[in-house]
């Protein structure tokens, strides 16, 4: 596949390029307010009622058998459309810190906790913390194939990673889980590097957070239903693997792309605020869409804008990412963004090519770029 060409940028260049991404920064910041209240409490609303509906529908269904089927058809949309709202522009979103300027205690970031089985005190170091400091950085950014997969071929591969995309579809229709355990580093432990006592202290607050999800979706709910519990369960074991999925698809597609990047760990060292910025986006990828596609991604369609801006209200990327594509044109930065199937497509063709051995058959523009500037 064809390498894209970023043009190097001078020392002065980059204090420039980056300047100018602070300063939109600024002026969106500025600007934030009454707005963007009323839309996150709308996101809130429309969580809430799309949740009720879908489990009023599905409960209808198990009553009155002769709507059962549509109304299961529905009622499991409607919970799968609640799950992914609250896990993509509502409790991803809020996590970042994106609306505790509201001062509202249900929307603070350091307190949120979401409807999947992870706990929010996870998401916010593997991810607020790891993750967005250190983007697609081997070896700090553990996101980089989720400890499962090798999705570059800057990653040393092994026999183990011939499985993989078998494994892929299993993270996929399990992603909530492969996120709940990505901070208890499992791996250590087999390899004889974690003491079994210590795996089971950090698994406390992670266990309990996942027998309350359980016995909410599986338990609580269709029992409700009384001898009518099976198509209750089952609605909720689809809904909760539509939302898996979809996750899986708006995450790998933000990251994994043909023209991602990773990077050694010696291209953080003093590193300056354009070179972060252009890491980030070396190794981000957006997805083109409308306004539908921007909401259930979370805005996340824009992730080039959000690993420029995690703590900015996302509901503004889609407007900021014009200039930031001007921006990028005029240092001459290819501005990665594609359709869902061909950014979908490319993830795809990364799992398969390097389950086998492959390697880097030239060095990386942007390796030279931060590492020299």
């Amino acid at each position: 596949m064809a390498r894209i060409k970023n043009r190097i940028l001078s020392a002065a260049e980059l204090q420039s390029f980056g300047d100018e991404l602070d300063a939109l920064r600024a002026r969106v910041a500025a600007d934030v307010g009454a707005r963007d209240a009323r839309y996150i409490r709308r996101i809130v609303a429309a969580v809430r009622w799309t949740g009720v509906t879908g489990r009023a529908l599905l409960f209808l269904g198990a009553f009155v058998h002769s709507v059962l089927v549509p109304a299961w058809i529905v009622g499991t949309i409607c919970l799968a459309l609640s799950k992914i709202l609250d896990n993509m522009e509502l409790g991803h979103n809020v996590m970042h810190g994106q609306y505790d300027w509201m001062g509202d205690p249900k929307l603070h970031g350091q307190t949120y906790e979401w409807d999947i089985v992870a706990t929010g005190d996870a998401w916010r170091k593997t991810h607020n913390f790891q993750h967005h400091t250190y983007t697609n950085v081997r070896g700090m950014d553990d996101d980089i194939g989720y400890g499962l997969l090798r999705i570059f071929p800057e990653q040393r591969w092994r026999p183990f990673y011939l499985m993989q995309p078998v494994i892929a579809v299993f993270f996929m229709l399990l992603f909530q889980w492969g996120v709940a355990i990505q901070d208890l580093r499992i791996g250590r432990w087999f390899a004889g590097k974690m003491k079994t006592a210590e795996l089971r202290r950090n698994f406390r607050p992670v266990g309990r957070k996942m027998a309350r999800q359980l016995i909410k979706d599986y338990i609580v709910f269709p029992l409700l239903a009384g001898p009518f519990f099976l198509p209750v369960l089952l609605g909720n074991l689809v809904a909760n693997g539509m939302r898996n999925i979809w996750t899986f698809v708006i995450i790998f597609c933000g990251h994994f792309t043909a023209d991602a990047e990773v990077f050694p760990k010696e291209t953080i060292r003093d590193e300056t605020r354009g070179h972060w910025y252009l890491r980030q986006l070396r190794g981000s990828s957006n997805i083109a869409g409308g306004k539908l596609l921007n909401v259930l991604s979370g805005n996340l369609s824009h992730q080039i804008e959000h690993h420029f801006y995690p703590d900015l209200p996302a509901n503004r990327y889609a407007a900021m990412a014009v200039e930031v594509k001007q921006i990028c044109a005029r240092y001459g930065q290819h501005y990665n963004t594609g359709s869902l199937p061909r950014q979908f497509g490319q993830v795809i063709w990364r799992i398969v090519r390097h389950a086998f051995p492959s390697r880097v058959r030239m060095p990386r523009m942007s390796e030279k770029a931060l590492q020299g500037g």
